[in-house]
């Protein structure tokens, strides 16, 4: 997974950033489970960044509802 930026975020549509959010959130759940099944991941930094990365798209989408509703 590459490093997502704000930029990079606020350039994808909002239906983009919906798959991608989901994308974000399948792989996190598969990690978790790797890691609880005794297989360890070959990036232990990969859940804080997939973390990071949906934690920016849910931010950039709640700042253009709050822009919308002005």
């Amino acid at each position: 997974m590459a490093r997502l930026t704000a930029k990079d975020i606020r350039n994808l549509t909002p239906t983009e950033r919906e798959k991608k959010l989901e994308e974000l959130y399948n792989e996190l759940s598969s990690v978790r489970i790797q890691l609880a099944t005794g297989g360890g991941t070959e990036n232990p930094y990969k859940i804080r960044s997939i973390k990071r990365a949906i934690a920016r798209i849910l931010t950039i989408q709640r700042e253009e509802e709050l822009e919308a509703l002005k």
